[in-house]
């Protein structure tokens, strides 16, 4: 599947046209990468026609996907790419520079990469520059840190279809017994280095052979009798091991991880006068475990651990005296209470929305536009509110056999805590989220008081993504959580887990922490589009790596028991 491949290319495209003052096309090729990051078809099987067809592809955007699917590049990029240093590229998706200000940097300061811009800013060179100062270089300094370290890792939400389609190729191959993904991708971190594969087969170099020249590779790094890694054309790394299956087991464990649980296991081996590695656990010389991952820990005197756990978080010792928590499972959400439409800055009408969330299963949908003072995302003002209220209302009576829809806003937290509504205004909602999008630079102090002040608001439900993270690209806010989360008990408001691939916000420890102090959550997609909705699994992974079970997430709840949660 070549969606994100070409999705990167028109990220790119549009930033680059940003950088020559291109006032309207970089909004439409952002517009085409979304939509294509969130399909869940590949556009290969699409014609011209049927692309499109997609929101946001109009004739040129088609015209390229079939040239990207046809030759593997689009010309009009390759020419692009060759008037701006690659470095260049790099300072662009700097948090708070961007594509125009990079382009000055390089213009006036002939600064090409980050290493130079590093070395600009602490020598205070940027500051001189009309729209900059000293403030600004502290900026790009802390910016790039944050930049650096997500490089090389990739957002679980784009790696993970990446591995699925991997698995689906190769289990089509009729030597092929047993596949599974492992690594940290298993583990559903919220970003994940490469794709690890595990395979049980006779026919290790029919399955060395097809993994090679798999369309998704660009390039073959080692090609062996049991193991090869390649290059994907949207830049992970991927590798295949064929195993026998009397290790298996042990070998899933072992590069599952965490390297951190995995030492806690080879200590517990030890004490128990055995030895455990990839092959096996091992009493001297005789295998007593490695089949599978549950008989190596049954064998150490240890329930089951769930992979998402697996991050030496008090795992073993909760897996010692029974305690682990019968954690939330995959599927067991009934609606999604955090959705977007073109009423605001969403892709799809509500009644898109409505019917893609009956397709998915749902019993219940909040559609949760945004509030005035998101202009960016087209924000309704007061008027435009009630025409939207009466919209979703109509929906609402027209699919009131077939899904409970909820007419929400997600409204944004001002800075000092107000929210973007009046209560007359608000107190027609079925749903509110009450979200912090602006002022992000406030202190600790200030922005726990400013979140508590609207969670002390009668009329909110939640707490839309709770630290503002986006992950590799901004840090979240400074924010009290524990005096937060207090506040939410006191007031039953809930706290979102938004499964937004950038977002995961809660982070898995903060979920730990919310559940500890009694939080409820609800977990949300923040949908712009249907294809959005598929991400509510993400947000459920998320949950179970804090330790999350049925009991702790309010829309596992269905719809006549969530009806009462409303009523109070």
């Amino acid at each position: 599947m070549k969606n994100l491949e070409i999705a990167k290319i028109f990220s790119e495209m549009a930033d680059l046209l940003e950088m020559q003052d291109v006032q309207w096309k970089p909004r439409a090729y952002r517009t085409g990468a979304k939509t294509l990051e969130a399909l869940s078809e590949p556009v290969e099987k699409l014609d011209r026609k049927a692309l499109m067809e997609l929101p946001g592809i109009g004739a040129a955007l088609a015209d390229k996907i079939v040239e990207y699917c046809a030759t593997g590049k689009v010309r009009e990029y390759e020419k692009m790419r060759k008037l701006f240093p690659e470095g260049v590229d790099q300072m662009m998706h700097l948090m708070g520079l961007g594509p125009k200000k990079a382009w000055r940097l390089y213009k006036e300061l002939k600064i090409k990469n980050l290493k130079e811009l590093e070395q600009a800013a602490k020598k205070g060179r940027i500051s001189k520059l009309r729209g900059f100062g000293p403030k600004s270089e502290q900026e790009i300094l802390k910016s790039i840190g944050t930049y650096t370290v997500g490089q090389g890792r990739t957002l679980l939400g784009r790696a993970l279809p990446l591995a699925h389609e991997l698995v689906g190729q190769l289990k089509r191959l009729k030597h092929v017994q047993k596949i599974e993904v492992a690594g940290s991708l298993r583990r559903r971190k919220e970003t994940v280095a490469d794709i690890d594969i595990l395979v049980i087969s006779n026919n290790a170099k029919d399955v060395m052979d097809t993994f090679t020249i798999l369309p998704q590779v660009a390039r073959v790094l080692a090609k062996g009798d049991t193991k090869s890694s390649v290059t994907l054309h949207v830049g992970m790394n991927a590798d295949v091991r064929v195993l026998e299956p009397k290790n298996f087991g042990a070998a899933l464990q072992y590069f599952t991880g965490s390297k951190e649980h995995n030492i806690q296991m080879r200590q517990l081996a030890i004490k128990k006068g055995c030895k455990l590695n990839e092959y096996g656990l091992f009493k001297g010389k005789k295998q007593v475990a490695g089949r599978t991952e549950e008989e190596i820990y049954q064998a150490l005197g240890l329930r089951y651990v769930a992979p998402e756990l697996r991050e030496n978080h008090g795992e073993i010792d909760a897996a010692k005296a029974g305690r682990l928590p019968s954690l939330i499972t995959y599927g067991s959400l009934k609606g999604d209470l955090h959705t977007h439409s073109t009423w605001t800055d969403g892709q799809n009408t509500p009644e898109e929305m409505i019917k893609a969330a009956i397709a998915f299963g749902h019993e219940y949908v909040a559609l949760t536009d945004h509030s005035r003072s998101e202009r960016i995302a087209n924000g309704m003002e007061e008027k435009r509110l009630r025409k939207y209220i009466d919209e979703v209302s109509r929906l609402k009576r027209k699919y009131a056999g077939r899904i409970k829809v909820l007419v929400g806003s997600e409204v944004s937290i001002l800075a000092e805590g107000k929210l973007d509504y009046a209560d007359e205004l608000l107190s027609k909602l079925d749903w509110v989220v009450a979200s912090v999008h602006s002022r992000f630079k406030q202190g600790k102090d200030e922005m726990t008081k400013r979140i508590i002040a609207a969670i002390q608001n009668k009329r909110v439900h939640a707490i839309g993504h709770p630290t503002g993270r986006l992950i590799n690209v901004r840090d979240p806010y400074q924010v009290d959580l524990k005096k937060v989360f207090a506040a939410a008990v006191e007031r039953g408001v809930a706290m979102e887990l938004n499964a937004s691939p950038v977002r995961l916000d809660l982070k898995d420890t903060h979920v730990k922490q919310a559940i500890e102090q009694g939080v409820k959550l609800v977990i949300s997609t923040d949908a712009h589009s249907t294809h959005h909705l598929q991400n509510i699994d993400l947000g459920v992974a998320q949950a179970r790596r804090g330790w999350a079970e049925t009991k702790d997430v309010l829309n596992t709840l269905p719809w006549k028991r969530f009806e009462r949660y409303l009523s109070r």
